[in-house]
């Protein structure tokens, strides 16, 4: 049998590369992390050779004795990390969690309230150019002039036009949710309240963020991000279907057949394993001081940031992420994410609440503290990390603030390192 090196240099190549990539880099993208060794082991397992359309039990292919049990250890451990009464780790992205707890919930055409891309909600939460935007009536929520969540309007809106699903939840938004108040206002109408955790799943594990799962009927989430497992989805759910209790399936039974036959077919059980194994770091204590470091640091970062003239949307963050507003500066953010990755620093261009830009080409950075934090950098690493952004961006182009800049990231690349036990 070849290995990687032998039977595809070239893929090798790449890994290898990317490997380096990492390594000598900061990864600032909000929505990426590192895992663990025991969770990159999992991955290539050989459970990615074994079909499973089903669930635990209940499987259309024999063999699946060992498959079972890891996706039983899945489910029990991420029931006890969220206090959650029914979960499904068989999702194959967050996208897909959203896709199925949609089509559990509503019909074609049927009405769902959420946040606006543009006001830092995700594609499937209702955009025009995403499935989601398409298949149902969207009615799309903002922000107030503060950057915050308008629940006026929320309530508003809700009332007007009595949507099925209200979706809570965003993928650009550096503030606390508030789920009791989502809550009050889906009870008011009578619709389904959806939590899309992906961003804060992490934080809501370790009650570092407000909990969705008292208040709502679904949380969906992503495994990576905060979360540190592998790229996936999971859906959670209470099992009653407060609103259609006379339904012959009731909420965690429409979720489980959502997914299969609904809109998957095998599950991915390599993956899955590796839900299992990250979901069992979580459960550990330094998960905790982890998920407080997160915190911890995007403040100090958004505090330096401020304090060297950049403009961040609510004006700081009470979680993992925070939004750059460029206006001020006259840069795009194509421009600053190409600046900062010309330094080995890696963020995202993003819009910000009302750009003037266009949304391919907006006016916002997202950056994120999750891997960094998982790198074991602190507060006065991020104190280096916001001056050297600073300067980065208030003199895009000028060779010696570039050249110092990567001075300051090779230093904290290797006082930090990545992976030192693993070679390709």
């Amino acid at each position: 049998m070849k290995f990687l090196s032998q039977a595809d240099p070239e893929i090798y190549a790449a890994a290898k590369n990317e490997l380096a990539r990492q390594r000598e880099g900061l990864e600032m993208i909000a929505s990426e992390n590192f895992v663990s060794p025991a969770v990159l082991e999992a991955m290539g397992t050989v459970f990615t050779n074994k079909y499973s359309e089903g669930l635990p039990g209940h499987r259309y292919y024999a063999g699946n004795e060992f498959v079972d049990n890891c996706e039983n250890l899945a489910i029990a451990r991420a029931k006890q990390l969220f206090g959650a009464e029914h979960v499904n780790v068989q999702p194959h992205s967050g996208s897909q969690a959203n896709a199925e707890s949609y089509f559990a919930l509503m019909n074609l055409g049927d009405t769902m309230l959420g946040m606006s891309l543009d006001q830092g909600g995700h594609l499937t939460h209702g955009s025009p150019v995403n499935f989601s935007g398409n298949f149902y009536k969207v009615i799309s929520y903002g922000l107030k002039a503060d950057g915050m969540i308008d629940y006026d309007q929320v309530l508003s809106l809700a009332k007007e036009y009595r949507p099925k699903v209200i979706l809570c939840g965003a993928s650009a938004y550096p503030r606390v949710i508030d789920f009791a108040r989502f809550k009050e206002i889906a009870d008011a109408v009578g619709a389904y309240l959806m939590a899309d955790i992906a961003h804060i799943a992490g934080l809501v594990a370790a009650k570092i963020h407000p909990d969705a799962i008292p208040y709502c009927d679904i949380v969906t989430t992503t495994t990576h991000k905060t979360l540190r497992g592998p790229r996936g989805g999971m859906i959670m759910s209470k099992v009653t279907d407060r609103l259609r209790p006379d339904d012959k399936k009731n909420l965690a039974q429409k979720i489980d057949s959502a997914v299969f036959p609904g809109m998957q077919g095998g599950p991915l059980d390599h993956i899955i394993a590796a839900k299992a194994v990250a979901f069992k770091e979580a459960l550990g204590p330094s998960f905790i001081e982890y998920q407080k470091q997160i915190v911890a640091n995007a403040k100090i970062l958004a505090e330096t940031l401020l304090a060297n003239g950049i403009d961040l949307v609510t004006g700081g963050t009470d979680n993992h992420l925070i939004l750059v507003n460029l206006v001020n500066l006259n840069i795009a953010g194509q421009a600053a994410s190409d600046a900062l990755e010309a330094v080995n620093i890696h963020a995202n261009k993003n819009a910000v609440p009302n750009d003037p830009r266009k949304p391919w080409d907006p006016s916002g950075i997202r950056l994120g503290t999750p891997a960094l934090t998982t790198r074991g950098m602190k507060e006065d690493d991020m104190r280096v990390i916001g001056q050297t952004i600073a300067k980065v961006l208030k003199n895009i182009g000028e060779e010696k603030v570039t050249e110092d800049a990567r001075g300051v990231i090779k230093e904290l690349t290797e006082r930090y390192p990545l992976y030192p036990e693993l070679e390709y």
